[in-house]
């Protein structure tokens, strides 16, 4: 598969990746806001059991030189750090009784 995002491996999160292999902090976030419980629920019921398969293989590379698959599954990884909290903890997106409070990120992750 020639448009393939994800290394052959994790072909099966393929769906996934087209919409949460977001490159900033901010992109992750909004997502999580604006996506539904159901479909948070549904991304991390996905990945959360392959999170070590995936780190073991993203440890393969050095960080300096990441094909773009690899790069597309660690910002999987980071998607599914953004979700986590949200699924396990509040059953939600938003933080609740925060009103409109937000997270503004200062450093992102490398790469």
């Amino acid at each position: 598969m020639g448009d393939a995002l994800l290394p052959s491996q994790f072909a099966d999160l393929e769906s996934y990746a087209r919409e949460w292999c977001l490159p900033t902090e901010g992109e992750r976030y909004a997502k999580r806001l604006n996506s539904s419980t159901p479909e948070l629920q549904e991304f991390y019921d996905a990945f959360f059991p392959r999170t070590q398969e995936a780190l073991d293989y993203c440890d393969q590379y050095q960080m300096d030189d990441l094909p773009d698959d690899v790069v597309n599954l660690m910002r999987l990884l980071y998607s599914l750090v953004t979700v986590a909290a949200a699924v396990e903890t509040w059953q939600q997106g938003r933080i609740p009784d925060t009103g409109a409070s937000e997270i503004t990120c200062v450093v992102e992750p490398i790469p």
